[in-house]
């Protein structure tokens, strides 16, 4: 898309006016102040989220986050395995009535992460990193320990505006970015830190604390918990790229081991004798470790998409690709890296890899549509976008783009109509401008 289109300024009091006389605008969030009682301490604190709309923002929110991280693994006999071995802890957490869900996303980058109404998700970087089943239980009851300390919604109400709240995925997908590195962060879709909470030090601790809790009431070893922490600890020390987006989410310290250690030494030790389950991990995660080799490759090129070394990214996405051909995230990786350095032709090859080996995840549609667009093939462009609607859901950065393919297409009426949607959540960037300049020349305002 030509950076020209958008290089004129929108002036304020006429956008101001465009406002007035359309009553568009983001919707305020109405709360109401006041107090709950923590599940976890018993204590009153200032909760401005009641528990419906934890549940409410997590539907809204998570599915985009895991279409970010390249969909829900394909592997259904592992998915059943961690939500197995996700709701034996259960009973044991303090808010039981939470509708839980736990899963591994193809991202392979190393995380875990946890969205206020209880949908966890573990990516397969992290799940190569663990060791045994009490490993496992202990990193899922760390992220119940989120969600039951209520950690997200406890950082809403200390907030004047929150991004999960108000425009949410609005926020994190419509940049306005232009040229390669706009087409870059683009690709991405949602920004691997923008839909996730950043937990302080102290939600750390504490979400530590009751995932070992959790973790020994469902019957697991105490050493589970030893064992995550020193992996962790020694990624952070390593200073791991691929594991920057876990720690700039989830604080990490030598402190957060040491404590382990002496739970493990004290209050925990009778657990010792309580199972690792190792051999069992190692049978559910057989499919993942066999493909351990080119999971690497894919996180190698990854830390080179990040410095910008396009072209070493993609030597390690081909190498990648002998032992992932019909992998749909390696497939999609490869043609964003492909997209980017512009080698449209090769890109909608794997573009369209990846369509067919799972046409309900609405992350290759989005990419499919942008590559279109680059391509000026509007009408394909256009049906992509109206395939990751359907998938996912209207988001204001869609919402413009299929606005754009309809001006070019001629269909004005129509585009003005996407415009309209796209200014009533985002009122700022380039593309802003773009579609108000168009609604006032076109004579809509």
């Amino acid at each position: 898309m030509a950076e020209s289109i958008f290089s004129t300024h929108l002036e304020r009091r006429d956008f101001i006016k465009y406002l007035a006389l359309s009553g568009a605008g983001m919707a305020g969030w109405n709360m109401l102040s006041g107090c709950a009682v923590n599940p976890v301490t018993g204590e009153r604190q200032l909760m401005m989220v009641s528990k419906d709309q934890e549940i409410r923002i997590d539907r809204q929110q998570s599915p985009h986050q895991f279409s970010a991280d390249y969909g829900v693994s394909s592997d259904q006999a592992l998915n059943t395995y961690i939500d197995g071995v996700g709701k034996r802890l259960v009973p044991a957490v303090h808010r039981r009535d939470m509708p839980y869900s736990f899963r591994c996303v193809n991202a392979v980058y190393v995380n875990a992460y946890a969205f206020p109404g209880g949908s966890i998700a573990l990516t397969r970087g992290i799940m190569l990193k663990l060791d045994n089943e009490a490993e496992l239980a202990s990193l899922l009851g760390h992220e119940l320990g989120h969600v039951n300390a209520r950690h997200t919604a406890e950082q809403m109400s200390k907030s004047t505006v929150s991004s999960l709240l108000v425009g949410g995925v609005s926020a994190a997908l419509s940049t306005g970015d232009s040229g390669l590195e706009g087409l870059a962060r683009q690709l991405g879709m949602v920004g691997r830190q923008m839909l996730l909470a950043h937990y302080s030090r102290d939600n750390e601790r504490q979400a530590d604390a009751l995932g070992n809790e959790y973790l020994v009431k469902g019957g697991y070893s105490t050493d589970g918990f030893t064992g995550l922490m020193e992996m962790l600890n020694s990624l952070h020390k390593a200073e791991s790229s691929a594991a920057s987006v876990l720690f700039a989410t989830h604080p990490m310290g030598s402190e957060r081991y040491r404590d382990a250690k002496e739970r493990a030494a004290g209050m925990y030790k009778t657990s010792k004798n309580l199972p690792l389950n190792r051999d069992r991990y190692m049978d559910a995660t057989a499919g993942i470790r066999a493909k351990k080799a080119s999971i690497e490759e894919l996180q190698k090129a990854e830390a080179f998409m990040r410095k910008k070394a396009y072209d070493k990214a993609e030597k390690h996405y081909r190498q990648a690709l002998k032992g992932l051909e019909t992998d749909y995230a390696a497939n999609l990786m490869t043609a964003k890296c492909l997209f980017v350095q512009k080698k449209y032709d090769q890109a909608a090859g794997f573009c369209k890899n990846a369509v067919e080996i799972d046409p309900k995840e609405g992350q290759a549609r989005y990419v499919s549509g942008l590559l279109y667009l680059n391509m000026k093939k509007y009408p394909d462009a256009f049906r992509q976008f109206e395939k990751y609607d359907a998938i996912l859901g209207a988001n204001p950065q869609v919402t413009f783009f299929k606005g754009y393919c309809l001006e070019e297409m001629g269909s004005r009426e129509k585009a003005a109509e996407q415009y309209k949607v796209y200014l009533n959540s985002v009122q700022q960037g380039k593309y802003a401008v773009h579609a108000y300049k168009r609604l006032k020349e076109w004579g809509y305002l």
